[in-house]
């Protein structure tokens, strides 16, 4: 049997059975939903076992509460498949009047599965993504984010990386997919995120809401958003690309595509902060163009980690979403939420992120160290910029930055003179 890797996410999921009669798992296929759920399960039920699944399929259309017996917690895979399960688990949920008494794992949005209640209540949503560094091993962990927010002066000086450029590199093509970790070579640890792309195209684009789709057109789709991952590129443009190609294509259509891949958790776009510091006018408030996981554009372009060594610049824009999708799962227990900021004076930070306490950072992403000044610079402006709109807001001042940060793909973590810390993604962790 293999070892389970312990996920950020786990304390979480105890948690939540504590609180509540059931609790969903989401996120992209292949993260890891199932098996995380197994450690906490007494009893499974695998809708998708092929010798039993249209048994199942039957009694869920007759009697669906007898596919709820069994030990408690009792974990529910793929429960979309039938989607009564879900108001047979809320029903449930409701005459028990217990917690921890289910866990259901699905990989698409429940709000396209046809239910007739939210669940609210009775049955949490927690999110999960593929690994991050620190759970896959190539983050030893010696700075914690939690530490970073409740102590503004924490010593992080001399906290050193042990993952050089090239892993780094590789370790963003290969992704956070649990089942890469245990190929032996690397080309097998690189086909896992190839084959996931291969099968949201063939497959899954068709079957999450039963519309069929145009495989080609649903690779272009992919192709093009990875070329502008973590950039603010207008949907129009992205039309633009892909019509180009594919000049049937309406984009009214390629909308519903793209609404395909987000119930898919594949791409996840990031919003922007606009506070009230500068007119709204000035504030760009476009969508940056994000995926669950760096290693999903990389596939979709078919781009290799030699390809990258030679060129950093486009590699940045990877490296910027593998930063945000660790900083996803390192923030989840304390709520966290990721926005960017961005005016038309060029004024940037490449991530806000905000903590159910109101606490936010403010972050921005650098490959190499010739951009740390540029990077620090930007978050102390966005600082000064706050205290100046303080000076004239005085009933309803903004909440200045808890922590400014640059996360590198560098060495060494340290505290700059004017406050700002300098971390390199592979010390980082919840």
């Amino acid at each position: 049997m293999i070892d389970y890797m312990p996920r950020v996410v786990d304390n979480e999921l105890a948690l939540r059975l504590e609180a509540f009669g059931a609790t969903l798992i989401i996120g992209p296929k292949w993260c890891g939903k199932t098996t995380t759920g197994e450690q906490r399960a007494k009893s499974v039920l695998r809708m998708q076992d092929p010798d039993h699944r249209e048994g199942y399929l039957a009694t869920a259309e007759t009697k669906p509460s007898l596919l709820l017996k069994g030990e408690n917690p009792r974990l529910i895979d793929e429960w979309q498949m039938a989607p009564v399960l879900w108001d047979a688990v809320r029903v449930a949920v409701d005459r028990r009047q217990e917690e921890g008494l289910f866990i259901l794992t699905g990989s698409t949005s429940v709000d396209n599965t046809g239910i007739m209640h939210s669940g609210t209540g009775r049955i949490s949503r927690m999110k999960m993504y593929p690994m991050s560094l620190f759970e896959s091993g190539q983050s030893n962990g010696s700075v914690s984010l939690k530490a970073l927010f409740d102590d503004p002066k924490l010593d992080i000086d001399g906290a050193m990386s042990g993952l050089p450029i090239e892993e780094l590199i590789f370790a963003a093509c290969r992704g956070g997919w649990p089942a890469s970790l245990r190929r032996k070579s690397d080309a097998a640890k690189l086909m896992i995120a190839k084959d996931y792309v291969n099968n949201i195209c063939e497959t899954d684009i068709s079957t999450v809401d039963g519309v069929q789709r145009n495989p080609a057109w649903a690779n272009m789709i992919l192709r093009s958003y990875a070329r502008n991952v973590s950039t603010l590129t207008k949907k129009t443009t992205i039309y633009k690309d892909v019509a180009a190609n594919a000049d049937s294509m309406t984009a009214a259509t390629m909308d519903a595509y793209l609404n395909a891949l987000e119930k898919l958790f594949v791409i996840e776009d990031i919003d922007a902060w606009c506070p009230a510091i500068r007119s709204a006018t000035t504030i760009r408030s476009g969508k940056k163009r994000g995926f669950t996981d760096p290693s999903i554009p990389v596939a979709a372009l078919g781009l290799t980690p030699e390809y990258f060594q030679t060129d950093l610049k486009t590699f940045g824009f990877v490296f910027e979403c593998l930063c945000i999708r660790d900083l996803k799962v390192y923030s989840q227990a304390m709520g966290g939420k990721v926005s960017y900021y961005h005016d038309r004076y060029g004024l940037e930070a490449d991530a806000v992120l905000h903590l159910d306490d109101g606490r936010y950072a403010l972050i921005e992403f650098k490959l190499g160290s010739r951009e740390i000044e540029e990077g620090a610079g930007h978050l102390l402006q966005i600082r000064e910029l706050v205290r100046k709109y303080n000076k004239n807001e005085a009933q309803v001042p903004l909440r200045e930055p808890d922590l400014m940060m640059v996360i590198t793909g560098g060495e060494m973590a340290y505290t700059r003179p004017d406050g700002v810390k300098v971390v390199p993604i592979g010390v980082l962790r919840d």
